[in-house]
């Protein structure tokens, strides 16, 4: 992909984003007092935030799809080092009910594999959790493939799964090929490249279908997975920065600029998108060419690349997470340009 040169770059103004309910067997029917919404039929498991059927909110393209404003106006939202036009990131917030099923997500070799652009590696940041709340992640040390799938057919998987508590404000990393499931208690903001792929590996005798073969065959007995600890910089906290997204807390003092936003520890790097979150709270963009853009407790707002600059307000002890994406390295020509 080669993107315009910076000059020619149109700005597109900062953009509310509709959320999108996923129904799922183990969510819950009434989302109060975290988002207006009560389940007609099934309950509710994810709230999806940047989902390419989501809908834009405000502002000139009101009722388009993401993936659609992706797709025609990828380099206003990206920036000139994107390496596809798509949506790199996937955000939700989890309301795990019942317990999760056991599963596993493949990384991009074995996602591209079966003809999908990219894998799934995510995290998760509990914005609450009960006293009891924990996840599954990885397996026990010595465990094997082969005793994964006689324990999956025998129904005691949970046996060799590691368990790991979870409390309010928790960053914890599950990348590709670990084995995890979300027990009931905690409410997770998930980020995650942009890649809806599970491997049911077991599901405690639901009627639903497993993958046993690509589940197993996605595993990893040792990853990366586990508990994040939070970096404290000058003007904000890091709580993750992994190869494809980075999560930031940023602190409110009444206001904050759009520059004041951006990285501190990266003031000559490109433009790039970013998503506000509230994780509670409330907030106001403010800027010259744009009407004022409110960010609710639980919405999100994304601020493209190319975006006029802006004032945050704080009007309402907002909790603020700022979520952009990682790029891997690009080549580029001797113009400046993305090497194709």
């Amino acid at each position: 992909m080669t993107a315009p040169p910076h000059s020619s770059i149109p700005e597109l103004a900062p953009f509310r984003i509709e959320p999108y309910f996923d129904p799922r067997v183990w969510g819950y029917r009434d989302l109060r007092p975290w988002f207006d919404r009560v389940a007609d039929a099934e309950p509710i498991g994810e709230v999806w935030l940047t989902g390419d059927q989501c809908l834009v909110e405000n502002g000139p393209y009101a009722g388009v799809r993401l993936d659609a404003l992706f797709a025609q106006a990828y380099a206003s939202l990206l920036g000139p080092n994107a390496p596809s036009p798509a949506s790199p990131l996937l955000i939700k917030v989890l309301f795990p009910h019942d317990k999760l099923s056991v599963q596993v997500h493949p990384d991009d070799r074995m996602a591209q594999k079966y003809g999908f652009p990219r894998g799934k590696t995510e995290c998760w940041y509990a914005l609450a959790a009960e006293p009891e709340a924990k996840v599954a992640l990885g397996v026990k040390t010595g465990t094997t493939l082969l005793q994964i799938e006689a324990e999956i057919h025998a129904g005691t998987l949970e046996s060799s799964l590691n368990l790991l508590p979870v409390e309010p404000g928790n960053m914890i990393f599950v990348d590709a090929g670990t084995v995890h499931a979300i027990y009931p208690g905690p409410i997770l903001l998930e980020t995650q490249q942009n890649c809806d792929l599970t491997y049911r590996m077991y599901d405690y005798g639901r009627p639903r279908e497993l993958h046993i073969a690509k589940s197993l065959e996605a595993t990893r007995l040792t990853t990366r997975a586990g508990l994040v600890a939070p970096r404290l910089l000058a003007d904000r906290t890091v709580l993750i920065d992994s190869e494809y997204f980075r999560v930031e807390r940023i602190p409110m003092r009444g206001s904050r600029t759009s520059a004041s936003l951006r990285a501190a520890h990266q003031p000559e790097a490109a433009p790039q998108l970013a998503y506000l979150f509230a994780a509670s709270g409330a907030g106001r963009l403010v800027g010259q060419g744009f009407a004022a853009v409110d960010l609710r407790a639980r919405s999100i707002v994304a601020v493209p690349a190319h975006s006029p600059e802006f004032v945050l307000e704080d009007v309402g002890a907002l909790d603020l997470i700022r979520i952009t994406p990682n790029w891997p390295q690009v080549a580029k020509t001797s113009d400046g340009t993305v090497a194709p």
